[in-house]
């Protein structure tokens, strides 16, 4: 089902988006979240969404909006997909990849590289059905912030984190 403005507003509150110059977005699916992400962003940042559904992809292709770049691909090549489109820093991730349907190896790749490809007090933004993403992230960026969207369907909980500076 597609997101609720509800959750996509809660999305883009979390992440601060109108203060990120670069984001990436990992499973778009078929673009709400993604619109409200550009609606919300500034005329000189960019959104980088890749999602591996084809049908997905050639929605959101559809777009017009010059600041989205729509990559078809897996977030298990993101640190490659980011480089490949010469985003050297990335302030904002939104996921709405379904942590719980996908293997515990692959997560935790996924999140390592959410993590390393993150500017200092950079934003990272899941919407989640399961909480398996809260044990797979704590290691890599603490703990997180959580909420619960009740107006969506179905309910839905967005955990956010914030990568802190090295000391």
């Amino acid at each position: 089902m597609p997101s609720s403005r509800f959750l996509e507003r809660r999305v883009v509150a979390h992440a601060r988006i109108d203060s990120a110059k670069a984001l990436v977005e990992l499973g778009p699916g078929t673009g709400g979240t993604t619109q409200a992400i550009l609606r919300a962003m500034d005329a000189d940042a960019r959104l980088l969404s890749i999602e591996i559904n084809p049908h997905f992809h050639t929605i959101l292709g559809r777009i017009g909006d010059s600041r989205l770049t729509a990559h078809l691909g897996s977030a298990d090549d993101l640190q490659e997909t980011v480089w490949h489109y010469d985003l050297s820093t990335v302030d904002v991730v939104v996921s709405g990849i379904p942590f719980s349907s996908i293997s515990r190896a692959s997560g935790a790749r996924i999140l390592e590289q959410v993590s390393a490809l993150l500017v200092p007090g950079g934003r990272f933004v899941a919407y989640q059905l399961s909480r398996r993403i809260e044990t797979l992230c704590r290691p890599l960026l603490g703990p997180p912030q959580v909420s619960f969207e009740l107006f969506n369907m179905p309910p839905l909980r967005v955990y956010c984190w914030e990568k802190q500076a090295k000391t």
